[in-house]
Parts: C-alpha cells; structure tokens; sequence
C-alpha cells in the first residue's frame, strides 16, 4: 500500500485501492467507475444494479451483470415496464442474478417510473444531471479518510427523497450515492489515484444533457 486508501498495480500505477487489484474489478475502476454518463439504458442499469448490491459487495453485482443485462432486455426500460408475473417467476429462477423478489419487482416498477421521467425531463440523463452539487457540496480534497466518511452527501438524499416521492423504490441516500459515484455526477477517485486527473478532464470536456 503506498499510501491510505491507494494500491499500486504491477503496472506501477496507483489506484484507489477498492478494487484489490482483482482484474475484473480493476477494469471497472480503471475503465468505467466515475466516466460521465449520459446514456439513459446505461443509467437505468446502474441505478437498478446499485438496488441490487444493497447488503451485498459490488464485486458481485460486477460479476452477474452480463446475466443480470439477458434477464432484464439489456435494461431497456421501455421493455422492462411490460415485464409481467411470468418475467418475475423467470427471474426468480434465474441462477445467474440475485434472486431476491422485491429487487426484482422493484426493478419492473422503476422501469415505469423512468418512463414518466423521461416524458417529463426528456431523458433519465438531463433529470440526474439537473442535480450535479455544485463546488461548495464537495470536499476540497477527495482523500480516503472523506471518502469513507461519507456515504451519503445532501445532493444523494435530495435525489433519494424526489425519487421516492415519484414511486421509485430501493433508492435510498446510499445507494443514490453510489450511482452518483459510478455514472460520474461526482468524481471520487481519491487523490493519488491515476485515474483522478482524466475522469475530472473527461468531466470537464463533458456536454451535460439538458431538458
């Protein structure tokens, strides 16, 4: 460990030290982990996995995912939303995802409720993008010690309480903040990470969706 919170891959670089330097893992945090995202199927996946993780690690999610993609359309919400009781018995019986019902529901239920967002905002991305925290939300200096300390921020619970309100379920403080964390509304590569410097550039260079 070179410093708290970082480890240093065998390729010399240092990295948030989360992923274990598990391969899978240290692909998604090298590749994919806090990149901006704007594309609405890949947001609705990311908000329905961080529901399926609860009580459970990411690394699991990470490794069902490709089955969790062939249970649920590929997370097409559109398609999702016409899911029935026998789409609910299929995933139930399906080995490859978790198999726990009222994610499982919750998932056909939110598919709905994207639907009214995006009729109302114009896309799942300008709704979540409306609600980028500004620079006086955010620690000066995103080191491990902050990182771990918070776990939910005011900007997640906002989202969380408006979510709720328009019948989203498995959307809580936590989980609102860990897809905060991994579609890019935030960028909490710590310092000393190598990918800090290009997610906070790809950020910057970043066209956000409006309504």
């Amino acid at each position: 460990m070179a410093e708290k919170g970082l480890i240093t891959g065998e390729d010399g670089l240092s990295r948030c030290a989360w992923h274990g330097n598990l391969e899978d893992y240290r692909r998604y945090h090298d590749e994919e982990w806090g990149r901006p995202v704007a594309d609405d199927r890949r947001l609705f996946e990311k908000i329905c996995l961080e529901g399926f993780q609860s009580g459970l690690s990411w690394l699991t999610i990470l490794r069902k995912r490709e089955a969790f993609r062939a249970a649920f359309a590929g997370f097409d919400f559109d398609r999702v939303a016409e899911f029935g009781e026998e789409d609910i018995e299929r995933c139930l019986a399906d080995p490859g995802i978790v198999r726990h019902r009222g994610k499982i529901v919750s998932t056909i239920n939110n598919a709905r409720r994207a639907r009214e967002l995006r009729d109302e905002f114009g896309s799942l991305a300008a709704y979540f993008w409306s609600h980028e925290p500004d620079g006086s939300e955010r620690p000066k200096m995103m080191d491990y010690d902050t990182l771990i300390a918070n776990p939910t921020t005011p900007t997640s619970a906002r989202i969380s309480k408006d979510l709720k309100k328009r019948g989203w379920t498995f959307v809580g403080p936590t989980t609102v903040y860990a897809f905060m964390q991994a579609m890019g509304l935030v960028n909490d590569h710590i310092e000393g990470c190598f990918c800090r410097a290009s997610v906070e550039e790809m950020r910057r260079q970043f066209a956000r969706p409006r309504t």
